[in-house]
């Protein structure tokens, strides 16, 4: 099976948080990584505090997450995805009356649902409420909600 897991499997699961389940599941399975989830990640660690007494560890693991990945298996959004990830962004952000940092995490995951989809690739996601939204405006892809 190929996934395509969403920010959140990557934190959850250096925490010791994921579902023993999904856990198995990305084990077993050929993952592809979007490069949205990437600079979400790595955003995280340049906002985390370098003096905290575990900043060094966190950097390290998720360095050597991302040093594991095979470039072939990274995906990013074309024009195309973008386009239509500002239109669903902003579709949602209007109906669903978002905070304006709300449409930034919608932005942000209707990229990732738009390029795993393009790829017939499943997001893996603890955000089923944004994903369900974003697949309610475009149909075509899918996500496994834990």
């Amino acid at each position: 099976m190929r996934l395509l897991p969403d920010t959140n499997v990557y934190i959850r699961n250096l925490a010791g948080t994921l579902p023993a389940p999904v856990a198995a599941l990305l084990d077993n399975a050929l993952l592809w990584h979007c490069s949205v989830c990437l600079a979400e990640i790595t955003a995280g660690i340049a906002h985390y505090n370098p003096a905290a007494r575990d900043w060094r560890r966190v950097k390290q693991q998720y360095a050597t997450i991302f040093a594991a990945i095979p470039d072939s298996r990274i995906v990013t959004p074309d024009d195309e995805s973008w386009q239509l990830a500002g239109l669903i962004a902003g579709t949602l952000a209007r109906t669903q009356r978002f905070q304006p940092h709300q449409r930034t995490d919608c932005l942000n995951d209707a990229l990732i649902y738009l390029s795993a989809a393009k790829l017939g690739l499943p997001v893996v996601t603890a955000n089923r409420d944004e994903f369900d939204l974003i697949r309610q405006v475009a149909p075509g892809g899918a996500f496994l909600h834990f």
